[in-house]
């Protein structure tokens, strides 16, 4: 079962498919004339007329898989149809104990899902319309505008009348004549209607406010009351302030700059611009993305104008363009360069589309291929589980409705020359390392590299990263064979010599646990050298349990692994297009970003982590330099700390003294340091504190 995960990676031993029925399954019981249940439900989907209506989801491809549960009666049905009673009847047992609790009714969709290996979209129309819908206009920006649309322009009216009673600049010199105090009870009397109108400011209800002693005067005298001298010297002193500050009403200064102000309170607000992309949005499809961005985000147009209100050329605010953008639908380059894929995160939440087809492509029949990459996307997006004793999460192909149907799949995948798989895996290899060469692959991506790799069987294993708190102390023989590979692409290079790493011994030692695994006969489960090597490395051997011990662990394990990036340049043959040099220096931007960031900062460690991380990516794409190329990137790496705050260049210092030292020819002593601790290793983890701190 797919199972409900919580934030942190925790199990809550519910299942995703389980829990009420959703409306799709209560309008299903209606319209097949059996109880809202879901065990009536499933023995409905077995007879013919059930089976007539999952034949039709089929063949028009209008149903949505949201948990791979939901693909289980569709490939009943696909047996059926196609002469395979014994392994439908086969699956239907294994499903049966389950169908009072689990949904294995397809939902039912407009359309047919768009195909993924042309365009991908992050997100849909429908949830940028619920985005952009979810927006409310910024009380202190509308405050703001009715203070300059509303309360300044009448401030200055009633500066006016008062102005009509001064004599060398002070007020109340000459009595008010019935004329003004008319004209006063007009201006008292627009100002209680704008007061129930505008609510937003509320500085002229201050009667300390200049505004407020000049209407709060007003008052009392259209009243017949004379003014005490206290109130009269306030009303003195607020008329001279106004006319001190912004000048004379009708005065050059005084205009342009209520000119300026009246243009500054007529700009959109970015809630109503809002509102117009929604009415734009409206017309579109809902459930797909946008192929042309273009046209919705073009300024207001004279008929829009009339209708909304706003003012004619007005564009939407960038906040506004980045929620329609995030809708756009191109190749997976495309969202990258455009960025609407901003992070090797959310890369790998779209990747599992891509793959989904791809992997697909490998099953006879347009309806099954359909229906198996519906199934591996809802697949892809199961969250992670944290798991103990190297346990992992169940398999695609180990799920019931997949292996009744795995006798379908061709000898060849994808393209006819054998070659979909692999090449779709380096393109996606080539895409993350190019446009984010400083950050870990994710997971959720490695997991789906490993989708691919399981398809060609290229011997190419991909490593997760580990979680140091439930760490075993131990690693799957999978992260030897990594290493390994990244011995066979590294020996005798910058990466091998800059991190004291002995890719020979690795080789070795990598035979001698094949050997020994070959005698096992249940196969190795883990590989005790490998995990040994990595403790030695970190120092760790004869240390009792800490998180921070666990992580330095880790860290070497991805050290000697470099993290799939050897994997993905020896094996499937990545070769990024701006060059290993620049990412080289892109990885040091990234470096240099996250130094700054550890002055003054109270945790810095994930930082720290983080920062040699891309270090270590740095010195990886440096060692596949040729020799001039490699110096001239360092010797340039220098000039890029000077662009960077004074305190980023001192705590990388160390770092760089100890890269240029190895280019050079030099080596670091056992601790990792060099020159009287002048020159450092930059790593991310630490039991001691960092240095970088």
């Amino acid at each position: 079962m797919t199972p409900e995960v919580v934030r942190g990676g925790f199990a809550t031993g519910t299942a995703s498919a389980g829990g009420p029925l959703q409306a799709y399954e209560t309008e299903a019981a209606r319209a097949f004339g059996v109880p809202a249940e879901r065990r009536a439900l499933f023995a409905h989907c077995l007879t013919e007329p059930g089976l007539a209506w999952l034949w039709d989801r089929l063949d028009s491809g209008r149903y949505e898989i949201g948990v791979p549960e939901e693909a289980a009666l569709l490939t009943v049905a696909w047996l059926v149809r196609h002469g395979e009673r014994d392994a439908a009847l086969d699956l239907v047992a294994e499903l049966e104990p389950f169908a009072d609790r689990l949904r294995f009714l397809p939902r039912p969709a407009d359309a047919p899902a768009p195909d993924a290996t042309a365009a991908l979209h992050r997100y849909t129309v429908a949830e940028a319309v619920d985005a952009l819908a979810r927006r409310r206009p910024n009380t202190a920006v509308e405050t703001q505008r009715e203070a300059l649309a509303v309360w300044q322009p009448f401030g200055d009216e009633l500066l006016v009348h008062w102005l009509r009673t001064a004599r060398d600049g002070r007020v109340l010199e000459i009595l008010p004549d019935a004329g003004w105090l008319a004209h006063g009870e007009v201006l008292l009397g627009r100002y209680r209607r704008l007061a129930a109108e505008h609510t937003r400011c509320s500085k002229h209800r201050n009667p300390k406010e200049n505004l407020g002693i000049l209407r709060g005067a007003l008052e009392e005298t259209a009243a017949g009351l004379p003014l005490d001298a206290r109130r009269l010297g306030l009303l003195r002193h607020a008329v001279q302030s106004m006319v001190r500050r912004r000048g004379l009403p009708g005065s050059a200064a005084h205009t342009a700059l209520r000119r300026c102000q009246g243009e500054q309170a007529a700009l959109a607000s970015h809630h109503a611009l809002a509102q117009l992309m929604l009415r734009r949005l409206a017309v579109l499809p809902q459930e797909t993305g946008i192929t042309d961005v273009a046209p919705l985000l073009d300024a207001v147009t004279e008929d829009e104008s009339r209708e909304t209100g706003l003012p004619a050329g007005a564009v939407a605010p960038a906040v506004i363009r980045q929620v329609v953008e995030s809708a756009l639908s191109a190749p997976l380059g495309t969202l990258v360069e455009r960025g609407v894929v901003p992070s090797a995160e959310v890369l790998a939440e779209l990747v599992p589309q891509l793959v989904a087809v791809t992997a697909a492509q490998a099953y006879g029949g347009e309806a099954l291929r359909a229906l198996m990459a519906a199934n591996h996307r809802a697949f892809g997006n199961r969250r992670s589980l944290l798991l103990l004793n190297l346990e992992r999460q169940v398999r695609l192909e180990e799920l019931p409705w997949v292996r009744a149907v795995s006798g379908q799949r061709s000898a060849v995948l994808g393209r006819p020359d054998g070659e979909g798989a692999l090449a779709v895996l380096r393109q996606l290899g080539e895409l993350a390392v190019q446009a984010f060469p400083g950050t870990l692959l994710p997971n959720p991506l490695v997991r789906e590299f490993g989708v691919l790799e399981r398809q060609r069987d290229l011997g190419a294993p991909f490593v997760e990263e580990l979680a140091a708190d439930i760490f075993m102390g131990t690693f799957s023989p999978k992260f030897l064979t990594a290493a390994r590979i990244a011995g066979e692409l590294l020996g005798g290079t910058l990466y091998e010599r800059y991190y004291g790493i002995d890719y020979a011994a690795v080789r070795d030692l990598a035979i001698v646990e094949t050997a020994t695994a070959l005698t096992r006969p249940y196969g190795a489960h883990t590989s005790p050298g490998f995990a040994r090597l990595c403790a030695e490395r970190a120092g760790t051997a004869s240390r009792s349990w800490s998180v921070a011990a666990n992580g330095a662990v880790i860290e070497q394990a991805q050290i000697l692994t470099t993290h799939n990036l050897a994997t993905l340049v020896h094996r499937v043959g990545v070769a990024p297009r701006p060059g290993w040099a620049d990412l080289a220096r892109r990885c040091f931007v990234t470096v240099c970003r996250l130094a700054s960031r550890v002055h003054r900062n109270p945790r810095p460690l994930g930082t720290v982590k983080d920062a040699a991380y891309a270090w270590r990516q740095m010195v990886f794409h440096l060692s596949l330099c040729p020799p001039a190329e490699q110096r001239r990137v360092i010797a340039g790496l220098h000039e890029e700390t000077a662009r960077h705050p004074a305190h980023a260049a001192a705590r990388l210092a160390p770092a760089l003294a100890g890269l240029d030292m190895v280019a050079g020819g030099g080596a670091f002593a056992g601790d990792g340091t060099a020159d009287g601790g002048r020159a450092r290793r930059f790593l991310g983890w630490s039991t001691d504190g960092h240095w970088m701190r």
